[in-house]
């Protein structure tokens, strides 16, 4: 994503939205603990556009997404959105797809890691939210339902046809998307949906280790292996090895790969600068 950015100043403050940084890592959490978190409109506008401020900025190393209270996020508002949803005509409803879709394609293609410490509920939307992740990290109380048929629209919103077949397989995909179930921590992790099963009510802190662990990392690396698992899904082997090769030579022109050698010779840790 470009650096270069408008005459505007960056957001202060988002609605429904707490967000904080420190040492490189950012953390944004859903704040609508009364409502499970669930998305309103401008809450997914607000996910879209505080994205792209933070892959701006050069300064976010990785970022955490959590959810407020009891739950990560119960999907879209039914009284805010699909209420609402019933009285627009097929541009607008075009028009809010697009933009829903538009938050998933943020989370994969900003440029570094993204995080979801899920807890309870994680449903709808706020489910594909976590599947955009690069990593789920998740309490045992943790349970994904992608919720879409049981409200007569398709399993494949927001991308999830095309991630959830990646991450656990066609047929378990298939059976999620289409029958709408409950799958629960234990699952979860069998399948693969889950990257890590923290230990009970500490979500939150393996979720931040983790991001201090990559953030504390080589970031160009990072974001160019992000990059590549995006862009190669739907390569042909001969386009990939190709792209690999030529992230590779860019790499080890970086100060990062001078850096390791300097600092295997000398037997320290690498001081990574990202660059």
């Amino acid at each position: 994503m470009s650096p270069f950015a408008g005459s505007a100043r960056s957001t202060e403050t988002w609605q429904h939205l707490r967000v904080t940084r420190q040492d490189g890592v950012a953390t944004v959490t859903l704040a609508r603990p009364d409502k499970l978190n669930a998305l309103t409109f401008e809450a997914y506008a607000d996910l879209r556009d505080l994205l792209a401020e933070l892959s701006r900025e050069r300064s976010v190393r990785a970022l955490v997404l959590a959810g407020e209270g009891r739950g990560f996020c119960s999907g879209g508002d039914v009284e805010e959105i699909i209420g609402a949803t019933l009285g627009m005509d097929t541009a607008q409803l075009l028009d809010f797809n697009r933009m829903t879709g538009q938050v998933v394609r943020a989370v994969r293609e900003c440029p570094f890691p993204v995080i979801a410490a899920v807890h309870g509920v994680a449903a709808g939307a706020g489910a594909v939210l976590a599947l955009a992740a690069d990593f789920r990290v998740a309490d045992p109380s943790a349970r994904f339902a992608f919720l879409f048929t049981r409200v007569g629209l398709s399993g494949g919103d927001m991308g999830a046809a095309y991630l959830l077949p990646r991450v656990i397989g066609l047929g378990h995909a298939t059976r999620l998307l289409m029958l709408g179930d409950t799958v629960r921590a234990p699952e979860a992790e069998r399948l693969g949906l889950i990257s890590e099963l923290a230990e009970e009510g500490r979500v939150d802190e393996a979720a931040a280790a983790l991001a201090r662990r990559l953030a504390e990392g080589p970031a160009m690396a990072h974001a160019q292996t992000k990059a590549l698992l995006t862009a190669e899904l739907d390569m042909p082997l001969a386009a990939a090895v190709e792209m690999d090769a030529a992230t590779q030579a860019l790499l080890m022109n970086s100060d990062d790969y001078a850096e390791f050698h300097a600092a295997f010779t000398e037997k320290r840790a690498p001081k990574w600068q990202g660059k």
